[in-house]
């Protein structure tokens, strides 16, 4: 596949329905001794950079009259629901029980018919691809399809054009749609560390098996990184690129969570930080005059701190 055109058009097609989300450099803070360089896309729409997915498929394919359905672990129905609505679609979302109220209450409150279904994300999607074999419903897949990896390509495609400046960008890792997008942006120009929780690693289980592989999730960041098995398209652009993974414990992930508000005040789910927490912990460790870049991914945290 053509990724760099896939991408390119991906944003010229969501422009007016995304939002350009800001980018900032931390000189010094969180205990680092170099500067880091941060993509805020927490601050999309429906806090995670996934709307720009769900705006790409549904501007791209043609809807059909039974609308839309997904399955998510909370921040991809929340961005289908969002687009649905927008762009004048019925839409249908499973989600686990392990979404969490607050996330639930973001797709409900975006206007979708949602069920919410014991289990896990692996359950929602089960019965999703149910939805859609008895309605023809069109299925938006959470990760693992072109054109949701497309649309989240333009994360890193328009944070280079705002002015990119790293040699390595660290990206947390669920089913991979993200980072899959930006390695299929990037090409090797840089490199892309993927960061994963200890307990919910479905990337480096699959590098590590050779191929994508069933794995347990649990943890603090599960309902946003708790994808079952990695998607094949995130699986080959980690091999074709050399793709490294590193891990971090919920520790390290809620020390980044918190670092984020007492030093920069802001506020991010576990998810949202765990790029960073690879760096604060140690578990990657650039070289004395390697540049970094962390993007910082979804803001929806359970409970709502304004609750």
């Amino acid at each position: 596949m053509d990724w760099k055109s896939e991408i390119t058009t991906a944003a010229e097609r969501i422009k007016g329905h995304v939002q350009r989300t800001p980018v900032v450099t931390v000189q010094s803070g969180f205990g680092l001794a170099y500067p880091i360089q941060m993509k805020l896309e927490q601050l999309q729409h429906t806090g995670t950079f996934k709307a720009r997915g769900a705006f790409n498929t549904l501007l791209s394919q043609n809807v059909p009259s039974a609308g839309l359905v997904a399955a998510s672990g909370g921040n991809h129905g929340a961005a289908v629901a969002y687009a649905a609505r927008q762009l004048g679609h019925k839409a249908r979302i499973y989600v686990p029980e392990m979404a969490g109220p607050a996330k639930i209450a973001l797709i409900r409150d975006a206007g979708a018919d949602l069920v919410v279904v014991p289990g896990a994300y692996s359950d929602a999607l089960d019965q999703a691809l149910a939805y859609e074999a008895d309605t023809g419903a069109m299925q938006i897949h959470a990760y693992d399809a072109p054109a949701t990896v497309g649309g989240q390509g333009t994360v890193v495609y328009e944070w280079e054009d705002q002015g990119l400046n790293a040699d390595t960008v660290l990206i947390a890792v669920g089913g991979g749609g993200l980072i899959a997008g930006a390695m299929a942006w990037l090409d090797g120009r840089r490199r892309v560390v993927a960061v994963e929780p200890e307990t919910s690693c479905a990337l480096h289980a699959a590098l590590e098996a050779g191929d994508p592989v069933d794995v347990d999730v649990s943890g603090v960041a599960a309902n946003a990184l708790g994808a079952k098995r990695i998607g094949q398209i995130c699986f080959d652009l980690a091999v074709s690129t050399g793709t490294e993974t590193v891990l971090v414990s919920d520790e390290a992930i809620t020390n980044a969570q918190r670092a984020l508000w007492r030093d920069h005040r802001l506020l991010v789910e576990p998810a949202g930080a765990t790029a960073l927490a690879a760096l604060m912990s140690g578990a990657y460790a650039p070289e004395p005059d390697e540049k970094v870049a962390v993007l910082l991914c979804g803001a929806n945290i359970a409970p709502d701190p304004l609750q």
